[in-house]
């Protein structure tokens, strides 16, 4: 699957996606780095590359409506985002990617559960 990890995740990010077996592409490496959400929502559904990031700003549907994409898997956590936490986040998605598509989605990834929103249920 092809995905782009947005600039608020790391190195440890990429590493944990690409030894899934994923084609990890990221905002940084592209020269995105700063461009608007927009730009980046744009760049990811122009490429068919699931966006993965920790900006909630990403979970508003009406703003960044999921069903023209790749999808779109947030990652979040209460408190501060630990690199423990953020390991055991993506240990859920990989998880849930291999069990389930994400296309025309958007995925809220918490420690314990994936909620999905499914296209047209805005």
């Amino acid at each position: 699957m092809k995905v782009k990890l947005d600039e608020n995740l790391g190195h440890q990010a990429a590493q944990r996606l690409h030894t899934a077996g994923h084609d990890v592409a990221t905002v940084s490496g592209q020269g995105l780095s700063g461009a608007t959400d927009e730009t980046v929502f744009g760049v990811c559904a122009g490429e068919l590359r699931t966006l993965i990031t920790l900006d909630f700003d990403f979970a508003q549907v009406l703003r960044f409506p999921p069903a023209n994409t790749a999808g779109i898997a947030v990652l979040s956590a209460p408190g501060r985002m630990t690199s423990g936490l953020l390991d055991i986040l993506l240990g859920q998605l990989v998880a849930a990617l291999r069990d389930q598509p994400i296309d025309g989605r958007l995925w809220i990834v918490e420690p314990g559960r994936v909620r999905i929103h499914a296209a047209g249920a805005e």
